[in-house]
């Protein structure tokens, strides 16, 4: 470079870079980091959310449903060729350990140890639920024309049974598809209420303020409007009935004390 040519081509010449590959590479880690730490015996760290409600075999403790855990996964099977995963993580309010696994056939998680499912399950038979054919049945459905026929007969059956409940409610959620309308009638309904009890409050309080009270009202009912017509304020007596019962009391009271008849009496017969 003793020229000015040979000064500018070594200056703009690019100078060696190591060849790592990526970035990754160059520090020694890996892209998900303390994830994968454990990545050599096959576990990832994964967020995890709870299924399902479940009881702790450790603390005896509540856990709901969407709680989240860091959790390992690990794969530990095949359900034909659907791999199955297990899930490893610490309860939050103890120190054991919940494992929990996919069930392909089921569709579901199973609890595989440190806790208890809390039993919220239900036969889809019994709310008449159309349920999958499962690999057996489409096995033999494609085999057996026996079977098929049979099967045939049950679902027209079933759909016989079905049609009436499926054409009522057909029928009200047509009743019920004019959004606007219902809307309408709902807000036309809560104005007149909101205007009867507006009214309402006015009259409790003019009347509070006549009679000097400072407790609430509460709304008049049936029941007490019948009450109140079976009560009366006047006396059952008048003046002039007190009066004459009073007299006719006096008139037939005797002259002389409880004791001294007899004394009297002797009296008399004496003289």
């Amino acid at each position: 470079c003793g020229d000015f040519g040979g000064t500018a081509s070594c200056l703009t010449s690019p100078l060696p870079t190591p060849q790592h590959g990526s970035l990754n590479k160059y520090h020694h880690s890996h892209p998900l980091r303390e994830r994968a730490r454990k990545l050599s015996q096959g576990i990832l760290v994964i967020r995890f959310e709870m299924p399902f409600n479940i009881w702790c075999d450790g603390c005896k403790n509540h856990i709901g449903m969407g709680v989240r855990y860091n959790a390992e996964k690990k794969k530990v099977g095949n359900y034909y060729t659907t791999p199955v995963y297990r899930f490893r993580m610490k309860c939050h309010l103890c120190v054991n350990y919940i494992e929990l696994q996919t069930d392909p056939a089921s569709c579901d998680y199973v609890i595989v140890s440190g806790a208890r499912r809390k039993e919220e399950r239900w036969d889809p038979r019994d709310s008449a639920q159309v349920l999958p054919s499962t690999p057996e049945e489409q096995e033999r459905l494609a085999v057996d024309p026996m079977f098929r026929l049979e099967h045939g007969v049950t679902d027209r059956e079933v759909l016989e049974r079905a049609t009436p409940t499926l054409t009522r409610l057909q029928e009200a959620q047509d009743a019920w598809k004019d959004d606007f309308g219902l809307n309408s009638r709902l807000r036309r309904r809560f104005r007149e209420e909101k205007k009867t009890l507006r009214e309402e409050e006015e009259e409790a309080a003019a009347l509070r303020a006549k009679v000097g009270l400072s407790i609430p009202l509460l709304r008049e009912e049936d029941e007490d409007r019948r009450l109140a017509a079976l009560l009366t304020l006047r006396a059952p007596d008048s003046y002039e009935e007190k009066q004459r019962l009073k007299r006719s009391e006096i008139s037939q009271r005797s002259w002389f004390a409880p004791g001294t008849p007899r004394a009297a009496g002797g009296a008399l017969q004496k003289l």
